[in-house]
């Protein structure tokens, strides 16, 4: 294992001198998490692992054999450690946009091509890469990251960063990081993270068919509800940036416009976030200034995943699905979009046709009058 983050380290290198201390961050970051990790076993024999701590590496055991047996996810040694990072994230992602654009700058890298975001393990060195970047003129966010993948090239461990998360959401992460390395299209964030997506949405409504009780049912729904309403509002506010960019108005009247929209964004979040009867939990995406970098993330993860959705409905069986996700990776990306974008409107249109019978069975007598 140390071989081959010393292997890479020396393909990283080959990259320019401009990229050496980028890179040797992150090779010393990533040896470290993989270095530092026992076994799971390790630490649930260990007595002096607390209690607390060995109730949750249990369920992640039980959530890892259910990602193989049930999800036909990935069987190799990947979540079967621990490392204790002392940490609040694993890494912090920098996502930055034009100031008048929702498109999302590209780093490119070996092995994961390029990417919608620049990672550092070092929060302060995070922060000054942003600040050279809005320096710029970018709009910049910088995300803390619990967990990532390798793509199966290391075997990642669980991570003290996430490991304490609520039992759907540690599944939720572990399904999601564990669907990269079933497929991945190096240079494509917005078709790897929605695949991903989709299929941690999916792992966890099996997982709580099968293990969860019906509150673990019920606030899973609940959390569901609120997770698309906010995503409903952020699309609504995105739509609105991109057509005011591509509006034919000067420079200053589209950055005025855009200070509107934001806030506009926020106060319409207040009123839905009443309605959830003061649910808090995305006070947080709003605590740093706003910007098109918050909303170009989003998009990243979310846009294809009716797409894959559809997919998946049309293939019936998850090893069936994967092997059709597989050999989209094989087009190239336009060819790939276009495939998902007409599932996704095949899907609305028969969607829309099922409930409009269900309309006409229940409500008769509309066409009576």
């Amino acid at each position: 294992m140390l071989y081959r983050f010393i292997s890479l380290g020396f393909v990283l290198m080959l990259f320019g001198c401009a990229q050496i201390n980028y890179y040797a961050q992150a090779v010393h970051g990533g040896f470290t998490l993989i270095a530092d990790a026992k076994p799971i076993d390790d630490w649930l024999s260990d007595p002096n692992t607390n209690i607390r701590l060995k109730n949750k590496l249990e369920k992640a055991k039980q959530i890892r054999d259910f990602a193989t047996h049930e999800l036909s996810l990935p069987d190799n040694h990947t979540y079967k450690s621990y490392t204790d990072l002392k940490r609040p994230y694993a890494l912090w992602n920098i996502v930055a946009t034009p100031a008048l654009s929702m498109k999302p700058m590209q780093w490119c890298f070996p092995i994961a091509g390029c990417v919608n975001y620049r990672g550092y393990y070092n929060k302060e060195e995070a922060d000054q890469f942003a600040t050279n970047l809005q320096q710029e003129g970018l709009d910049v966010r910088v995300i803390g990251v619990p967990a990532y993948s390798t793509l199966g090239w290391l075997n990642d461990p669980i991570l003290s960063t996430f490991i304490h998360y609520p039992e759907p959401e540690l599944a939720r992460l572990m399904f999601h990081e564990l669907a990269h390395q079933i497929a991945y299209a190096p240079g494509d964030s917005p078709f790897n993270e929605a695949f991903a997506t989709m299929v941690e949405e999916v792992g966890v409504e099996m997982w709580l068919a099968k293990y969860g009780d019906n509150t673990h049912r019920q606030i899973h729904a609940e959390q569901e509800g609120r997770k698309r309403s906010f995503l409903v509002l952020l699309m609504k506010y995105r739509f609105l940036l991109e057509n005011n960019y591509a509006s034919s108005a000067n420079d200053d009247a589209k950055l005025q416009k855009k200070r509107i929209i934001f806030q506009q964004l926020r106060d319409e979040y207040q009123i839905l976030k009443s309605s959830w009867g003061g649910y808090t939990g995305y006070d947080k995406w709003f605590s740093s200034p706003l910007s098109n970098a918050h909303l170009a993330s989003v998009a990243t993860y979310h846009d294809f995943v009716p797409g894959f959705r559809a997919l998946l409905a049309q293939e019936k069986s998850l090893p069936r699905f994967y092997d059709a996700v597989r050999s989209l990776t094989a087009l190239d990306q336009n060819a790939r979009h276009q495939q998902l974008t007409m599932l996704t409107s095949q899907a609305t249109q028969l969607s829309l046709q099922d409930a409009g019978a269900s309309k006409n069975a229940y409500m008769p007598s509309m066409h009576a009058r």
